[in-house]
Formats: C-alpha cells, sequence, structure tokens
C-alpha cells in the first residue's frame, strides 16, 4: 500500500474519495430559442422570384428595361394570373422586381429617348424622310411604265412593248425590295415564301380573271389580255402602308409605357390595329379606282382592295417577327386561286361534272373577280382575327 502523500499519487487523486465514480461529460442543454430574423441561416419557403430569376438570368441581364423583361416572360407563358404565385399583382411589377434584382453591370444602356420606361422611337426625320422616298419608288415605277406605254400605243411594236413592261416590272421589284428592307415594313427575321406567294397573286391579279373566262368557255385560246390596272393601285399604296406600320408600331409603343397589366395592353392595342388597317384601306380604295379610270377600266376593285389587305395585314406581322401567320393566309389564297380553274379543267372529265358547279356559281354571281375576291378577303379576315390577338402581346413589340 502506498502512503497518501506518496509523490506519484496526484493531488486531484489524493483529495477525490475512492468510492467516488467518475461523472461523465456534460451535455450542453438544446436551446429552443428561434434564430433572429436576419440571420443567414434561417429556413423558411423558397424565394420564388429568385428561383424565375434563375431560369431566365439570361434574359433579365440582357434587358435595358423592366418592359423588355415583361414581354420575356409573357412570350414564355407567364400571364398575370400566374404572377399571383410569385406574390405580385401584374407581370410588370414582377419585371420590375426582377431587372431590381440583377446587377447594373450586366446591363447595356438603352438607346434612344424614352417616354416612361419604354424606349419610343425618336422623331429622325431624316429617317422617316428615307423610307418614305424608298416606299414611293415602286408606285412611281408603274406610274412611268403605264405612262410609256400610253404615249407610245401605235408607235412601238409589239416586242418592244413587252420589253419596256418587262424592265419596268423590273424596276418597280427592285424598288419594293429596298423599300422593305429598311423602314417599318422590314421584317427582321424574314418573311419566308411569303414573297413566292405574294407574285402569283400579283400575276392572277393581273391576268387570273381574263384566264378563268378562257377556262369556263372552253379554253384557254390562247394568250389573254392582262388589267394591269390593280398592280399599279397596290404599288402607288405602298407608301401609305409604311406611314399605316410606322404609326401603329409608335402609338403600339406608347401605350405599352402606359400600361400597368397585359390585358389592359391587349385591350388598347386592338383598336389600334383597327384603326390602321381602315386607314390603310381608306387609302388604298381612291388609288385603286383612279388606277382603274387612268387605264380605261371600269370595274370595281373590290379583289385587289382585299389582296392589298391582305398584304398589309401580313406584312405588318412579318415586321413584328411573326411571318408565319402571313404566308400561310397568302398560301391558303394561292390555292383558292388555284384550285379555281383547276376544277373547270377537271370538270371535263367524265362523271366529274359536278366539279365545276361550286365556280360556277361564285362566277355567275360575282363575275370572274368573285374568286380572288373571296379567295383574298377570306384570308385576309383570318389573318385580321389573328393579329389582333397577336399583336396585343407586349412581346411582338420589343423586337430588335
Amino acid at each position: 500500500m502506498t502512503r497518501p502523500d506518496d509523490p506519484a499519487i496526484p493531488a486531484s487523486a489524493q483529495e477525490r474519495p475512492a468510492s467516488a465514480p467518475e461523472r461523465p461529460a456534460e451535455i450542453r442543454p438544446r436551446t429552443t430559442a428561434r434564430r433572429t430574423p436576419g440571420g443567414a441561416s434561417r429556413r423558411g419557403p423558397a424565394d420564388p422570384v429568385k428561383t424565375l430569376l434563375h431560369h431566365h438570368r439570361d434574359l433579365c441581364e440582357r434587358a435595358v428595361d423592366p418592359l423588355e423583361i415583361a414581354a420575356g416572360l409573357e412570350a414564355h407563358g407567364l400571364t398575370d394570373r400566374t404572377a399571383a404565385r410569385y406574390r405580385h399583382r401584374d407581370v410588370f411589377a414582377l419585371a420590375e422586381e426582377l431587372y431590381a434584382r440583377v446587377p447594373p453591370r450586366t446591363r447595356a444602356p438603352a438607346a434612344g429617348p424614352t417616354t416612361g420606361s419604354v424606349p419610343v422611337p425618336g422623331p429622325d426625320a431624316d429617317a422617316r424622310a428615307a423610307w418614305t422616298l424608298l416606299a414611293l419608288l415602286p408606285g412611281a415605277a408603274c406610274l412611268a411604265t403605264a405612262g410609256v406605254l400610253r404615249v407610245t400605243e401605235g408607235l412601238l411594236g409589239d416586242g418592244t412593248r413587252t420589253l419596256v413592261t418587262v424592265v419596268g416590272a423590273v424596276l418597280a421589284c427592285l424598288a419594293l425590295r429596298a423599300c422593305l428592307a429598311r423602314g417599318p415594313l422590314r421584317a427582321p427575321e424574314g418573311a419566308g415564301r411569303a414573297g413566292m406567294y405574294g407574285c402569283w397573286l400579283l400575276s392572277y391579279a393581273v391576268y387570273g380573271e381574263e384566264l378563268l373566262a378562257q377556262v369556263m368557255t372552253g379554253g384557254p385560246d390562247g394568250p389573254w389580255d392582262g388589267t394591269p390596272a390593280p398592280l399599279l393601285g397596290l404599288a402607288a399604296a405602298v407608301a401609305p402602308a409604311a406611314w399605316c406600320a410606322h404609326l401603329f408600331t409608335v402609338h403600339a409603343q406608347r401605350r405599352l409605357a402606359g400600361s400597368r397589366a397585359l390585358e389592359e395592353f391587349g385591350a388598347g392595342v386592338r383598336p389600334l390595329l383597327l384603326a390602321s388597317v381602315t386607314l390603310f384601306l381608306a387609302a388604298l380604295l381612291p388609288l385603286l379606282l383612279l388606277a382603274d379610270l387612268g387605264l380605261g377600266g371600269s370595274g370595281t376593285p373590290v379583289a385587289a382592295a382585299c389582296l392589298g389587305v391582305l398584304f398589309f395585314v401580313a406584312r405588318l406581322l412579318a415586321a413584328h417577327g411573326l411571318p408565319e401567320p402571313g404566308t400561310a393566309a397568302l398560301a391558303a389564297a394561292c390555292a383558292v386561286e388555284a384550285g379555281a380553274p383547276a376544277l373547270v379543267l377537271a370538270a371535263r372529265l367524265p362523271g366529274l361534272e359536278p366539279l365545276a358547279q361550286p365556280v360556277n356559281a361564285l362566277v355567275s354571281t360575282g363575275g370572274t373577280g368573285a374568286v380572288s375576291a373571296l379567295a383574298c378577303g377570306g384570308a385576309a379576315v383570318g389573318l385580321l382575327l389573328h393579329a389582333a390577338f397577336a399583336l396585343s402581346r407586349a412581346s411582338a413589340h420589343t423586337r430588335s
């Protein structure tokens, strides 16, 4: 046995009784106090706006204005009702918060003067004068060609007159191409096959009625005379079409700047679209009548007016980045115009006589021009209804 004062034994062991058990380490009691609201580790419901910002970060970083974000969200299917899930009253308020959360260093400054918070085209008189002059060139080329043919009637041979007509048509096409390359009628995403269908419709407007008349009387028997009056009137209407498209775009952007909800913007844009189409039609009809009277015609240019409205609405959609509906409408009109003489020819086969009855009934009621009026008028009405929906979306007015 060792003595209590043995130096090998620690002092703590000398003071502790031999029978006392060794005490385990204490466990810190669990606290029930809530952490502060500003704590970094607070748990709660996930931030839905942060999730939306993660999914659309590229859109928010490229946007130079909150309404550009609103238009992009709308293009992805987000509506005012859906914005309530993100604790906002509408898409515009949600876009403002997304715009505020993006670091300002990632955004490019907005170019041009603004009204409210949406860039609005400034009063650039030189630019307007440039595209207005280009819009006048197709009508001037057609008018000059018609004047030369009228003055030299009986002086030039058929071959020379044909050459003059071809040269005038080429000049008019080049002028139209230059007009559609800039200004309010420019399509930033292209127009697809609309040019091919447009050439068919214009050719039918000049030669289609005479061709259908010959087919219905047992022909065609040979070359048929054309009616260039619709072509002249439509070419002269390019300038009014450009100005109507310009006015619609400017007023729609101003409406977008003053709107606080998508429904409010759509309800304000639809009357603007209808007013633009009505204004263009009011300018188109006198030009068609003057062209018809100047070239010795006596018919009512209903079919040409329907064709002009169809061209205008299709180009207006293409100028706002929506060329596919216009191309489809032009293709449908071409199919109806091509189907009319095809049905008459097919009815000559034994047992297929009933195929020509719809065409015969239509021509007997409204003349040979009724086919083109029905084809272009029906396509124009359908396209206008689609444009009333498509152009009432904010995303259609923020495309570059």
